[in-house]
C-alpha cells in the first residue's frame, strides 16, 4: 500500500447491526460487521436505511459507493446490477496470491442468490484440490458481503463456517434466497455452467478498480 494512502472510517446501520467501512481515495479497504449477534428479524423485515455518511467532499468516493451498494443489498437488491462496485485497495489485492485469485473469482462469478462449494471455487481459481486453502481465503476476506464469502458452502449442502458467525451466514443466504426464490445450494448445475462459461472468457485476475 502506498505511503500516501490515507484510510478513513465510516459507520452505517444495517439489519445486521453497525457496519464499519474503511478505505481511501484509491479504493475500499474493508467491511466489518459490528453487530455481534444473530439478527432477530427475518430478511423480509428490513431495518432502517443506511445512515448518511456525509457530503462528497468529506468521504472518499469508494466509501460512498460501498455504502450505496450495501444499502441496496439489504433493502432493494434488484438494483444492485445498476450500481458500481467500488475499487478495492486492501493490501491483499496489491500482490498476486491464491487468496487474491479466489476472492476475485468469487466476486465476479458467484452472483446474488447463488452458492458455490469450496471445491468448486478452488477449481474456478485454478486449483481443484485446494478446497482447504479456499477456506483459509474465506477467513482472510477483508470485504465480506461485497465479496460474498457467505455464498461458499460445503459440498454436502451444509452451510459451513463464517467469520461473522453461522447465524449471520444463514441470515444472508435466506435474505438472498428469499429475494430470488432460487438459491442454488451447493452450486447447482445451471450455476456451475454459468461460472465455468464466465471463467473461460475471463483472462484478467485483477480486482475491481485499480491496484
Amino acid at each position: 500500500m502506498a505511503e500516501t494512502c490515507e484510510v478513513k472510517y465510516k459507520v452505517m446501520d444495517s439489519p445486521l447491526g453497525k457496519v464499519e467501512l474503511s478505505g481511501c481515495e484509491q479504493g475500499l479497504h474493508g467491511i466489518k460487521l459490528h453487530g455481534g449477534k444473530t439478527p432477530d428479524t427475518g430478511p423480509a423485515e428490513a431495518a432502517a436505511p443506511a445512515e448518511q455518511l456525509g457530503g462528497p467532499g468529506a468521504v472518499p468516493e469508494p466509501l460512498l459507493q460501498c455504502a450505496a451498494w450495501l444499502d441496496a443489498y439489504f433493502h432493494e437488491p434488484t438494483v444492485l446490477k445498476e450500481l458500481p462496485v467500488p475499487a478495492l485497495h486492501h493490501p491483499i489485492f496489491q500482490k498476486e496470491s491464491f487468496t487474491r485469485q479466489v476472492l476475485w473469482k468469487l466476486l465476479k462469478l458467484v452472483k446474488f442468490g447463488e452458492t458455490v462449494s469450496y471445491q468448486q471455487l478452488a477449481a474456478l481459481a485454478g486449483n481443484p484440490r485446494a478446497a482447504r486453502a479456499v477456506g483459509g481465503a474465506m477467513r482472510s476476506n477483508p470485504i465480506p458481503i461485497l465479496i460474498p464469502c457467505h455464498r461458499v458452502v460445503c459440498s454436502s449442502g451444509a452451510v459451513g463456517n463464517y467469520s461473522g458467525g453461522v447465524g449471520v451466514k444463514e441470515w444472508l443466504l435466506a435474505h438472498e434466497g428469499g429475494s430470488t426464490g432460487k438459491a442454488a445450494r451447493g452450486g447447482g448445475s445451471r450455476a456451475s455452467r454459468s461460472w465455468h462459461g464466465a471463467l473461460d472468457s475471463t483472462t484478467s485476475s485483477q480486482p475491481a478498480g485499480r491496484d
